[in-house]
């Protein structure tokens, strides 16, 4: 968090639409793909320079171009000017901290949206902020890092399959949008999973490295629905929009995925009311062990009061005292004191307060 604050404030002070990349540092080069595709032909080639994009910016078939790393800022910039977008734009994708939004800027319309997935290694939920733009006859799409997201998308293109080489960009543009939404799905069942064992740790053996755990899952929900939440407004936007880029059989599409974006909320929303009362169990647990121990530890207490008080009676030593001379004397201090203690233990095991 504070390492994000820090690059955030090397923009203060630049003018509006100041290019500058926000995000981890990064040493790989840039990779841009692209696919030009209509439902007879398909074309995929890597980019090596951006002056190669000029040839398809008009295009009447559907252009692809994927963008794998924005570090480099003057391969994004380029492609800006290329495709004329706006320099407000450019800032946005290069400043990787921004939350889910849609704008439409008339001749094209630009979509933030947070990518999630479940790294096995750190067994956490890794984010990578996307930026998807949509044009009358291309789709660009600038991601943190290259990833296999899009792949199974990809594999439709180049093989036929499905309805993405029949429809126009704004299917591409929903289809993206569409993987990027599944791919919620499996990070929700990853979190599950963690959550269904955590739940057995507190019923087992809750401990101290429980509850860091579940303190943990708690702030990774919250950052979750931070980046979940506004992608609702996002998707309702596109779908109630005016654009003429998004045609009507692509808006029932929209439809669906808004419907999706419901469900991962709401399940999200169930994970955290269920470990806001994980750490409810957890609470309750400790005290309970709690009040138990001190229930012991009053029910001796208690038993050793008469026990004590005898004992300080006899340990005063004053001359005359006749039980001091008596024969009898200690074994019958000892016995009334055994009696005393098993007729209270008997007590408190019948009033069961042990």
């Amino acid at each position: 968090m504070y390492k994000s604050i820090g690059k955030i404030s090397k923009k203060a002070g630049l003018s509006p639409g100041s290019l500058i990349y926000i995000g981890e540092e990064r040493n790989e080069k840039t990779k841009i793909t692209l696919f030009n595709y209509d439902e007879q032909s398909f074309q995929e080639k890597q980019i090596e320079t951006v002056d190669e994009c000029l040839s398809f910016k008009d295009s009447p078939a559907v252009t692809w171009i994927n963008i794998d790393g924005l570090h480099q800022v003057e391969i994004v910039e380029n492609i800006g000017q290329c495709f004329g977008l706006h320099p407000l734009l450019l800032e946005d994708i290069l400043d990787t901290g921004h939350r889910p939004k849609m704008e439409d800027y008339g001749e094209y319309v630009h979509v933030i949206l947070k990518m999630l997935f479940f790294d096995e290694n750190s067994n956490n939920v890794v984010t990578e902020q996307i930026s998807i733009i949509l044009g009358s006859h291309y789709v660009l799409s600038f991601q943190e890092r290259e990833g296999e997201i899009f792949n199974q998308l990809k594999e439709r293109i180049r093989s036929g399959l499905g309805r993405v080489r029949k429809m126009g960009a704004d299917y591409l543009f929903y289809a993206l949008i569409d993987s990027i939404v599944d791919s919620y799905f499996v990070v929700l069942e990853k979190l599950g999973e963690k959550i269904e064992l955590l739940e057995e740790r507190l019923v087992t053996n809750p401990s101290p490295v429980t509850l860091k755990a579940i303190h943990k899952l708690k702030t990774g929900m919250i950052f979750l629905s931070k980046s979940v939440w506004p992608l609702r407004e996002v998707i309702s936007g596109l779908e109630r929009g005016e654009t003429p880029l998004i045609k009507e059989p692509t808006g029932i599409y929209l439809r669906d995925v808004y419907d999706h974006t419901i469900q991962v909320i709401d399940t999200l929303e169930t994970y955290r009311d269920m470990i806001t009362g994980m750490l409810d169990i957890y609470l309750t647990s400790i005290n309970n062990k709690i009040s138990e121990i001190m229930k012991v530890l009053t029910v001796i207490t208690t038993i050793f009061i008469p026990l004590t008080f005898i004992a300080g009676v006899y340990g005063m030593n004053f001359e005359y005292m006749p039980e001091l001379q008596w024969r009898w004397g200690y074994p019958a201090v000892l016995s009334v004191m055994i009696i005393i203690g098993v007729l209270m233990g008997f007590y408190f095991k019948r009033r069961k307060w042990l």
